[in-house]
């Protein structure tokens, strides 16, 4: 995980269930991190827009600063009855929730959010404040998400990571290592290769195709950027996959049955949603599982 050593790791309390069991899978985290758990709950300044002079600005303050440290005292019941005897801070802050929410960040080791289950209609689409902290938070992401047809998230089945040759996967690597070393379970590396594009114009223009050779390429890919991290957690067994097919796709099916989802958020640009990739767009919104996303140290805002 990024950040230093005595950081926390920050989980956002909105009093949703989905942020109750974002609590207590961040309080596993800190346990096994050895670390603080930060609970944080924002204000939002949005809803104190009501012009000073009327005193209902003043009452609804106070209002919501009481419900808002109700929620907090809440969620340190949930943390601590996961982890009994874990160190829990809370931190009531007013202002607008991305930017609060990025604050904290700057010194965390890990951000964590609840986000939705499963809709009526299908999986649910990450939303916008969701994007904006995966494309800019200086430490990794989690988003908690239940599986299918259960209350808490899994905690059974392989950590999944996905390998490219961005820099913010340089990030996810030691990430997925360090998560599957302490759950003690299988690691799969999945590094997909879809040049369907490319392979229709050189077959438009007769030029031949060598598969087993973009295949063995993908497959050196993986070697290249995950030897040095298998040597360093013997302990982790390591599958690597280079299946075909389009990224997102390829991982999504195989976070269905994992327990944790880790990729790098690879987008390029300056506006939240081109600096976030669309692969890590499409598992946050989809995955049946946690997703951490990470971001490359070096990128600047």
């Amino acid at each position: 995980m990024s950040g230093s050593l005595d950081a926390p790791i920050v989980a956002g309390v909105d009093g949703s269930d989905s942020a109750v069991r974002a609590v207590a899978w961040a309080a596993d985290e800190a346990r096994h991190r050895r670390c603080r758990l930060r609970l944080v709950h924002v204000v939002d300044d949005l809803a104190l827009t009501y012009p000073r002079m009327m005193p209902i600005r003043e009452e609804l303050q106070e209002t919501l600063r009481t419900r808002g440290q109700r929620l907090l005292d809440t969620a340190r019941e949930t943390a601590e009855a996961a982890v009994p005897g874990l160190e829990v801070e809370l931190q009531l802050r007013a202002d607008s929730v991305t930017p609060a929410l990025l604050a904290e960040a700057e010194s965390a080791r890990l951000l964590v959010l609840g986000t939705w289950g499963l809709r009526p209609l299908g999986r649910a689409l990450a939303g916008s404040t969701s994007v904006a902290l995966a494309a800019h938070a200086r430490c990794p992401v989690a988003f908690v998400r239940p599986h299918v047809a259960e209350d808490a998230p899994p905690t059974e089945g392989p950590v999944v990571l996905g390998v490219d040759d961005s820099p913010a996967c340089a990030s996810a690597i030691p990430i997925a290592f360090e998560e599957a070393s302490w759950r003690g379970g299988e690691l799969i590396a999945l590094h997909s290769w879809d040049h369907a594009f490319l392979t229709t114009v050189l077959d438009d223009a007769r030029w031949g195709v060598d598969r087993d050779a973009m295949e063995e390429h993908a497959r050196e890919v993986l070697a290249e950027r995950l030897d040095e991290w298998a040597e360093r957690y013997p302990d982790v067994s390591v599958e690597y996959r280079v299946p075909r097919g389009r990224p997102a796709e390829e991982l999504l099916r195989v976070a269905d049955r994992a327990q944790l989802l880790v990729v790098g958020s690879r987008g390029r640009g300056g506006l939240a949603g081109m600096l976030l990739g669309s692969t890590s767009q499409a598992v946050m919104s989809y995955a049946l599982c946690p997703v951490v996303v990470a971001r490359a140290h070096t990128r600047p805002d």
